[in-house]
C-alpha cells in the first residue's frame, strides 16, 4: 500500500496520461470490437479516430492554420496536408 502511493507520487505526467488514455482504450476498444467479421481492423480503426482528434485539436489551437498546426503536431506541413485529406479533413475557409 505503501510502496503504491509512492509509485503515483513519482507519477510524470506522462504517466498519468498514460494510465487515463488506456483506460480509455479499454472501453472504446470493448465497444468497437467485433469478432463476427473476420479480419479485425480494431487498430486502424482506433488510430484514425485518434489522429482524426488530433488534427482537429491542433487546428483549433491554431486558428485552423495548417503550418502552425503542423508545427504543434511536430510534424511536417506536407505530411499533415497529406494526413488531412486521408483523414477527411478540411479547414473552414473565412
Amino acid at each position: 500500500m505503501q510502496e503504491e502511493a509512492k509509485a503515483k507520487r513519482e507519477a510524470t505526467p506522462h504517466d498519468v496520461v498514460e494510465e487515463v488514455l488506456e483506460k480509455k482504450l479499454s472501453d472504446i476498444t470493448t465497444v468497437l470490437y467485433n469478432p463476427g467479421n473476420g479480419k479485425s481492423r480494431l487498430y486502424e480503426e482506433i488510430i484514425t479516430m485518434v489522429e482524426r482528434c488530433l488534427f482537429k485539436i491542433a487546428l483549433a489551437r491554431n486558428n485552423n492554420i495548417k503550418g502552425a498546426a503542423a508545427n504543434y503536431l511536430g510534424i511536417n506541413r506536407n505530411t499533415f496536408q497529406k494526413k488531412m485529406v486521408k483523414l477527411g479533413l478540411q479547414v473552414p475557409h473565412k
